[in-house]
């Protein structure tokens, strides 16, 4: 699930030049002053454009300083390297993809003809339009960022020539490379996309704002602080190689949150402990409640504080105010011994058990219940289920982000073919049968590769910055292990082959099927989730029989779940209506300002019965083991 939506950073882009420590500083050296010689010092009458060297010497010591640091790194990562050398050569299975499309290339020679004619035809109007600009006449830009793209938004990217000219050089090249993987005929869809993919992560790599010498921000701060960025950045490059024991854990968000002391502060106890999760119930602040109570499956690729950042934005806070008796999962950071764990465990000993668990709390054996992401998949599925064994016990669900129908999940379903299921088989075996959260969070941030992987790269390693304290990036930096057979269904059943949607996955001798489900379903989809994009979610509303109520939030996977109605942000769009496709919902839904929970809220609350004496945790047939958010929680992952 991971993976988020990331704010500005607030932190100043002008650089600073800390004080000079006897770590920073490279010994004297005869060779120097011959360095210093040969580099450009600015005229005391030209102009301050940011890109002169300031200090000679002290530059020539920083370079050197790299120089050593770079030494250092490369030995470092060799040496990891060879320690896990029983990794699969080509887990992401690129091989295959480009092989095929180089077949696809070959089989068409005049369309690739013509691509390089048309690619050369681009290059001869961009340099015609840097001549025009040269010689006084106003810019003609012949390619532009899209919108949104913040790589670009250095004004020397549009006021320096040189600058500009790179920039719509990568820009032409990339978008022609592109276009022209997207053209080549005779793929089937899933290599298309595959290639389609793969390709748009190289072309963001190699985008000029992610090395020093193309990128006017960090080659002015190169200048100004002689160097001292770079310095900064190699040893934020070394933390970060080491924390990940080798594998490259890039720090999103400064270590400043504390389950439990500036996160996660909604007031309740542990009320439950088993070897899945440990159960949460929530003090109340109002002296009524709901009768019905409210149960939450978060997801367990994360942790379920992301529902508790901080006061203000804490769902579960906001849920407490308006009146119900909230519960909530928190699920194990499973070890080794949960290895053996089936998705099918997971509704056993956690669906299963948690509404035990309540009714046992509160007296009701049929509350409301919620799943988030592949909490809401798992939520499907134990629906379906309890629907062909006769089992009541939950009385209307709610599905945030979470798909069950699989047969459009976007860019994820570009890592699940057998050669790369079989590659991290391999992996988690090896292991110990658990897959390590630092794994699933990188497959997460390639679906933002700009926004999750090259900003940070361009500010803690070239820039040398410290990140900011962001709760939301903090969490998502806060990951949990997979158990393998558990992980391994999953993605076979349904980002392969899509089994519960078509009525293939079962659970023992049972045959699930979505369409004996007739409970009402509310389902929260977001207009940007790139985990689980709108048009999958709609699917759903096809395959539950019971009264389904549909709506689509502003932003994406995390921002358009995690609203506050006071924060006033984004937007939601609502339908009664169910037509066939997500674009006729679209064509007929009315837009809203603000968050979509008093919308859920006022479905929520018919189905959640009259109103008694709030409940206190323990009050009931289990009493309090501790206080929330429990111990589960703040087991981290390597």
């Amino acid at each position: 699930m991971q993976k988020t939506e990331r704010k500005a950073s607030k932190t100043s882009s002008k650089p600073k030049v800390p004080p000079r420590t006897a770590s920073h500083a490279a010994p004297d050296s005869p060779d120097v002053p011959l360095v210093r010689a040969m580099l450009p010092s600015k005229s005391p009458d030209a102009p301050d454009n940011g890109y002169a060297i300031g200090d000679g010497t002290e530059f020539v010591r920083n370079m050197m300083r790299v120089g050593v640091q770079s030494q250092r790194l490369l030995s470092e990562f060799a040496k990891r390297q060879l320690e896990n050398g029983n990794a699969p050569l080509d887990p992401l299975n690129l091989t295959d993809t480009f092989l095929a499309l180089a077949r696809g290339m070959a089989a068409h020679p005049a369309a690739m003809i013509e691509a390089q004619f048309q690619l050369w035809r681009d290059t001869m109007g961009l340099w015609e339009a840097a001549a025009h600009r040269m010689l006084g006449g106003a810019p003609q830009p012949v390619a532009a960022p899209k919108p949104g793209d913040k790589r670009f938004r250095d004004k020397d990217w549009q006021e320096n020539q040189i600058f500009d000219f790179i920039k719509q050089s990568y820009l032409l090249t990339a978008n022609w490379m592109q276009s022209t993987v997207a053209s080549v005929e005779g793929l089937d869809p899933a290599m298309r996309r595959r290639a389609d993919f793969y390709t748009k992560q190289f072309v963001d790599a190699i985008a000029p704002t992610n090395f020093v010498l193309t990128n006017p921000e960090v080659l002015r701060t190169t200048m100004q602080t002689n160097g001292e960025n770079l310095v900064r950045g190699l040893d934020n490059l070394l933390a970060d190689l080491e924390r990940g024991h080798g594998q490259l854990a890039i720090r999103q968000s400064a270590d400043a949150f504390v389950v439990g002391e500036n996160i996660a502060l909604t007031p309740g106890k542990v009320v439950f402990r088993g070897e899945l999760f440990e159960l949460l119930q929530y003090t109340p602040t109002t002296a009524e409640v709901h009768e019905r109570p409210l149960l939450i499956f978060p997801p367990w690729i994360n942790k379920f504080y992301i529902l508790d950042l901080r006061p203000e934005n804490s769902f579960i806070r906001w849920l407490v105010g308006q009146g119900y008796t909230v519960f909530v999962v928190s699920w194990v950071n499973p070890d080794r011994k949960l290895a053996r764990k089936t998705f099918e465990d997971y509704m056993h000993e956690g669906i299963f058990t948690a509404l035990d668990a309540v009714e046992k709390a509160t007296g009701v054996r049929d509350p409301n219940v919620v799943g988030y992401c592949i909490g809401g998949t798992l939520l499907g599925a134990a629906l379906a289920y309890m629907a062909k064994t006769g089992d009541d016990r939950i009385h209307s669900a709610t599905f945030w982000a979470a798909q069950v129908d699989f047969s459009d999940a976007g860019d994820l379903k570009i890592f699940v073919d057998d050669a790369q299921l079989a590659a991290l088989k391999e992996q988690m075996e090896a292991d110990g049968g658990l897959l390590e959260g630092r794994k699933m969070a990188a497959t997460f941030n390639m679906l933002r590769a700009n926004d999750l992987i090259w900003s940070f790269v361009v500010s803690n390693y070239l820039l040398g910055k410290t990140p900011a304290p962001f709760d939301l990036l903090y969490w998502n930096s806060d990951t949990t292990r997979m158990p393998e057979r558990m992980h391994l269904f999953y993605l076979r059943e349904c980002y392969r082959d899509n089994a519960l949607a078509l009525g293939k996955m079962t659970f023992g001798d049972v045959m699930l099927d979505l369409g004996k489900v007739k409970i009402p379903v509310y389902l929260q989809s977001a207009k940007d989730d790139h985990i689980a994009p709108f048009r999958s979610v709609y699917k759903a509303t096809k395959l539950f029989k019971g009264p389904i109520r549909f709506i689509l939030a502003g932003s994406g996977h995390i921002a358009g779940v995690i609203n506050p109605p006071a924060g006033g942000k984004y937007q939601h769009w609502t339908n009664d209506k169910l037509p066939g496709t997500v674009e006729e919902w679209q064509a007929g839904a009315e837009e809203h300002p603000g968050s979509w929970w008093p919308d859920w809220d006022k479905w929520l609350a018919k189905l959640s019965g009259k109103k008694i004496p709030a409940r206190q945790p323990g009050d009931g047939r289990l009493k309090a083991l501790g206080d929330a958010p429990g111990t589960y929680v703040r087991v981290k992952t390597r």
